[in-house]
């Protein structure tokens, strides 16, 4: 696990501008790697190429370091993640003849590449970000791997290439600061973070899952394509209910035991809900030690959960770590959580996920997560609320919902952040749509298209925000549409985001066994039903491995990894929220409309109602436009 970075520049390279450049941007990500960092720089005179690394060691401590080249030293890779298949693959090019030095999962991708060219990347299993400069072909190829599990960012000028694993080393080779993206803007306040191929700077981009960049160094061009993958493994269309249970649990089970592969030592992140149970007792089944548990929970009961996480715990016999948080507890650590992100991100689940890796890090250098799980086997309730919708819209003609909308609106309203029922009803009632994206309706955490149009300036706001993402699939409705969409959105733009940006930032590696691509494809092409049977969600997951714990205990209700933020923005975090809704700054800023603002957040202080998703989104966005564009503070008293 590490970091990378690197350059290309047509023409001269004056002064050797590319070290010293690929320096800095190296130096920014040091807490992705403190272990060791290396550099590669080539020159010709046609272009310089220069990429750089920072490594957190966890496979083949001794031998595994990088940048690292071929035998002809021809070809030579940077590489950020971890290969779980990479034994096999090893294995079989032993057995074509192909000599190896190390014992790393970067060599095998070398090797990989100098036997199969582009097509290698298809088969490797992994969370991966990697770029291979390939002196042969004057060219550089640089991919993501198949859920977008580790982040790479890209930005061409007219006679350089930069791309690097975070964004402040990009915006790092600017004199001036990037402009802001219209399309970046408006997509952060729908979702509260923006997804791949976007950013929020202008011309700074995110290249998507799945997809490898092709540059050719001599002329500064470059294409993107889509990596092809293995083929799925085909499954009868009539497989029945018990043959799919025996199915999942050997795929979660090879899955978990493939991403326990280190030579540091291991836990995972428990927090009592389904998926993260289940990893646990995997992992610890197949430990002949002890393993270690890491758990949050909230000094607010109505948001913890503790218990759960304790009582698998005591069930598998983990030795088990737990923190109980409260606001003091980030007060020291939310400026330094929000701007690592390097761009506005709103989810503040990132506050905990923080905080447990944190302290997680200071007992393991490796932690698996239940991330994955949802995704993969069905169990968000935002896919009831896509099936409620096509069973209302069907029932209900648009203008009658208009109305019922308009009268609903002011009693499903709360003034506290509770997220109990009448929080939910009000959430499923501004998420119904009559159109066929309606489900980006129910994605949309914090403004519809109809607010953000008041919110923003006119200028500043963008119609068909999503159209880009309609043009990617293919099916409109049904749960196999949802889980495409929120693979494609909400898991690379969010859910991964998070658990990269803040364990990296305690130099811990996290890794999902649910974000495995066999285990997609599996359940992809399995019934409806068996993912969510009635109103019973994850089905097919539960019943799988229900023999593990308790009895009914995975069917207990989870209210996911929220935070009480709402209650912080009224009382420690109230006078940073005032002076970001100031008029004077507001205006300065010419993005928001000055009383659509000041209305949004005199409401939510003073319990009015309770705007907690909105004012959040706000705030993020705030704190990282003071940052970014003002070195200090400034008084617009």
């Amino acid at each position: 696990m590490c970091g990378i970075n690197g350059i290309i520049f047509c023409g001269d390279n004056p002064n050797n501008s590319i070290s010293s450049q690929l320096t800095k941007m190296n130096e920014l990500i040091i807490h992705r790697g403190p272990d060791d960092d290396g550099f590669f720089i080539k020159n010709t005179k046609e272009f310089s190429i220069g990429m750089a690394m920072r490594r957190l060691s966890i496979i083949d401590l001794t031998s595994g370091a990088q940048p690292m080249s071929s035998e002809d030293e021809k070809i030579t890779i940077v590489f950020n993640g971890e290969i779980y298949n990479y034994r096999e693959l090893k294995k079989d090019l032993i057995a074509k003849g192909v000599k190896f030095t190390t014992n790393s999962d970067t060599e095998v991708i070398l090797k990989l590449y100098e036997n199969f060219g582009t097509s290698a990347f298809g088969k490797l299993d992994g969370m991966f970000a990697f770029s291979i400069y390939d002196e042969n072909l004057s060219k550089v190829f640089i991919a993501r791997d198949f859920f977008g599990e580790k982040p790479l960012y890209y930005f061409k000028t007219n006679k350089g290439f930069y791309w690097g694993s975070e964004l402040k080393s990009i915006v790092s080779i600017f004199s001036n600061k990037p402009s802001i993206s219209k399309t970046g803007l408006n997509l952060y306040f729908r979702l509260t973070y923006i997804p791949a191929p976007f950013t929020i700077y202008e011309n700074i981009f995110k290249l998507e899952a799945n997809h490898f960049i092709e540059i050719d160094c001599k002329d500064n061009s470059y294409t993107i394509q889509s990596i092809l993958n293995q083929p799925a493994e085909g499954i009868d269309p009539e497989i029945k209910f018990e043959e799919a249970k025996t199915k999942t649990r050997e795929l979660v089970n090879q899955s978990v035991i493939s991403r326990a592969v280190s030579d540091v030592p291991i836990g995972t992140f428990l927090s009592g809900g389904v998926d993260s149970s289940i990893v646990s007792a995997i992992l610890a089944e197949n430990t002949s030690a002890k393993i270690d548990t890491f758990s949050i929970g909230f000094e607010k009961k109505s948001f913890d959960e503790s218990d759960k996480a304790r009582t698998v715990a005591k069930q598998i016999q983990s030795n088990h770590h737990e923190f109980i948080i409260g606001p003091k507890d980030l007060k020291h650590h939310i400026d330094d959580i929000l701007n690592n992100f390097d761009e506005p991100f709103a989810d503040s689940s990132s506050l905990p996920t923080y905080l447990v890796a944190h302290k997680t890090s200071q007992h393991v250098k490796v932690a698996l997560t239940g991330d994955g799980g949802d995704e993969v086997f069905g169990g968000y309730n935002k896919y009831y609320m896509g099936r409620l919708n096509q069973r209302y819209t069907g029932l209900i003609p648009e203008k009658i919902h208009k109305h019922f909308k308009a009268i609903a609106e002011s009693l499903l309203s709360t003034r506290s952040d509770k997220r109990g029922k009448r929080f939910k009803a009000k959430k499923l009632l501004n998420s119904i749509g009559y159109e066929d994206d309606f489900y980006f309706n129910i994605i949309s955490l914090a403004f519809q298209e109809n607010e953000i149009k008041t919110l923003l300036r006119p200028d500043k706001f963008e119609e068909g925000i999503f159209d880009y993402f309609l043009t990617k699939i293919t099916e409109k409705k049904g749960l196999s549409a949802f889980r495409n969409i929120d693979k494609l959105i909400s898991l690379e733009g969010d859910m991964l985001v998070k658990v990269d940006r803040t364990s990296m930032l305690t130099s811990l590696e996290s890794r999902a066994p649910f974000l495995n691509k066999t285990l997609w494809d599996f359940t992809g092409q399995l019934p409806e039903s068996f993912l969510i049977k009635g109103w019973n969600k994850k089905y097919l997951l539960k019943e799988s491995f229900k023999d593990y714990f308790p009895s009914d205990f995975l069917n207990k209700s989870k209210k996911g990894f929220g935070v009480p933020v709402g209650d912080w923005l009224r009382s420690d975090l109230s006078t940073e929220l005032k002076s970001y809704a100031n008029k004077k700054f507001i205006e300065s800023q010419n993005i928001f409309e000055t009383e659509e603002i000041t209305k949004l957040v005199n409401n939510h202080l003073s319990g009015v109602t309770d705007n907690t998703f909105k004012v959040w989104a706000f705030f993020c966005f705030q704190k990282w436009y003071m940052k970014t564009y003002f070195s200090e503070n400034l008084n617009f008293n």
